[in-house]
């Protein structure tokens, strides 16, 4: 994954941060490592190093510069891209399932044994799971040191550390900071308004969550507000906020767009939580995608060129939760956006399924219905045409019993095969799924709706046949050419909520 040394040399020397997240650059002389935008003179070419991630850099004896902070950018757009062990297993650590069940947790889930997974990892990033995971906690315990004045004790158990003398020798080691005087250097962000009062509640967080640049605003936070599902989800004044089950308890997250980065009030009921979230949040939000490369690959294309050149920066809205959206996507089929949201808000408030939450903001009133939940549900009782009642319970119990995943770390191939194999998921489904929870850039919902009046307007006839055909040159980027051809479109979804101090 690791581009060629010109093309490094090329990146530093012009301090572009397209790169950003997609390598480090270690300095022989300094024994630091920067991102490849760091504003700092640029090291000569022979002194230079490339790793693809911090932990190697960490691993290989290097530690974080002070200036360019190189651990906070956007990730690897690679991860999107592809869904082969290495991508898996990286996704799955962000979500900080090394730090809940170990590495041999995390070779379970992917189905291979640690050996293969240590050495896979190793091979191709420079670094294994437990030091990927340790980069990680690194990153936590910064941010946590410098955004709150929690103790430092509070912090390393927060960020993951299994002890303070650990949390201490690993900030030393890779900051070449003490703790105390790492929080004394930091400049804290607080975010500049908290209208919902979310920031006053116990274990709450404000964040900036980085981009690359451009970001398209319009279609990402207008999608998530006109298909909200009441009690679970709001958009209110300027910021989507939801509810999320999160492996330590419920947490409800603020998210509000700003000109280079993302505002994020977190409210947790376990600290630990941190990473787990932030992560989540950042997959919703597609936020580790490279616009340039997907614009200029589309741009490609007569039709879609000027939509491009519009909107520059489209991201496709995507979920914090795989099994959510997956049910989601069966209430979804053939009914109009406000009816599936009228299903789901009726799915929330049964008392049998919908799990209530203390939202510190008041707006938000449960957690969508679990798996778990839902399959044990008697369909003739849900309130659904009994067909779709009875696909709803089979794929929810597929889902609670793991034969079907959904998750970050999901095989895209073998969860596309056994959704297809559930009776009464259609292809639409099966690509809203894969598009949205599996995070799949190529994904196409070729049956939809919004998809076949786009045709029309672009003046490709021929049916979906033809569209399908049309979208081969599209390829791997077919998921953010649908976010364009729905924009040719009416629908509330193409539109930024109302702003700040607008009624909700």
């Amino acid at each position: 994954m690791l581009p060629p040394s010109d093309v490094c040399l090329r990146a530093v020397a012009a301090k572009d941060s397209r790169f950003d997240g997609v390598f480090v650059v270690a300095v022989a002389t300094t024994r630091i490592y920067c991102r490849p935008s760091c504003p700092a003179t640029t090291p000569k070419p022979a002194n230079c190093r490339f790793l693809p991630t911090a932990a190697a850099a960490q691993v290989a004896g290097f530690r974080a510069c002070k200036r360019c902070l190189p651990d906070a950018t956007p990730g690897s757009p690679e991860w999107d891209r592809r869904a082969d062990l290495v991508a898996r297993a990286v996704k799955l650590i962000a979500d900080g399932v090394v730090d809940r069940e170990g590495v041999g947790g995390l070779a379970s889930r992917l189905g291979y044994s640690r050996r293969q997974l240590e050495r896979a990892l190793g091979g191709e990033l420079g670094a294994g799971p437990l030091a990927l995971a340790r980069a990680s906690r690194a990153q936590s315990a910064r941010v946590l040191i410098e955004k709150t004045d929690w103790p430092m004790a509070r912090v390393a158990f927060a960020a993951g550390f299994g002890s303070v003398r650990q949390f201490n020798d690993t900030v030393q080691e890779v900051f070449a900071v003490a703790p105390l005087d790492l929080r004394s250097r930091a400049g804290r962000w607080r975010p500049a308004a908290d209208p919902v009062g979310i920031a006053s509640a116990p274990l709450s967080l404000g964040l900036r969550l980085p981009y690359r640049r451009p970001l398209w605003p319009d279609n990402l936070f207008g999608h998530l507000a006109a298909t909200a599902v009441p009690g679970v989800e709001e958009w209110r004044e300027g910021s989507y906020r939801r509810t999320m089950r999160l492996p330590g308890g419920p947490g409800v997250v603020a998210l509000r767009p700003a000109a280079d980065h993302i505002g994020a009030v977190l409210s947790l009921t376990d600290v630990r939580d941190l990473t787990a979230a932030v992560q989540r949040c950042r997959r919703l939000l597609d936020l580790d995608a490279d616009p340039v490369a997907i614009d200029e690959a589309l741009t490609a294309d007569e039709h879609l060129a000027p939509l491009v050149g519009i909107a520059p920066g489209r991201r496709v809205p995507r979920t914090v939760d795989g099994a959510e959206l997956a049910i989601r996507a069966v209430l979804g089929q053939q009914v109009t956006t406000r009816a599936a949201q009228g299903l789901a808000s009726r799915l929330v408030s049964d008392p049998a399924l919908g799990e209530p939450v203390s939202d510190p903001g008041g707006g938000l009133t449960h957690l969508f219905p679990s798996p778990e939940a839902l399959a044990a549900a008697d369909p003739a009782l849900l309130g659904l045409p009994l067909a779709r009642a009875t696909t709803l319970v089979a794929l929810a119990a597929a889902l609670a019993d793991g034969s079907i995943d959904v998750g970050p770390g999901a095989d895209r191939d073998a969860t596309r095969a056994r959704l297809a194999a559930l009776r009464g998921v259609g292809p639409w489904t099966l690509e809203t799924i894969a598009m949205r929870s599996l995070g799949d850039p190529d994904a196409f919902p070729i049956g939809d709706a919004g998809l076949r009046a786009a045709a029309r307007i672009l003046g490709v006839t021929g049916g979906p046949a033809a569209l399908l055909s049309r979208s081969e040159a599209w390829r791997p980027w077919r998921a953010y050419a649908t976010q364009h051809l729905w924009a040719l479109g009416p629908h509330r979804i193409n539109v930024l909520p109302d702003p700040p101090g607008a009624a909700a």
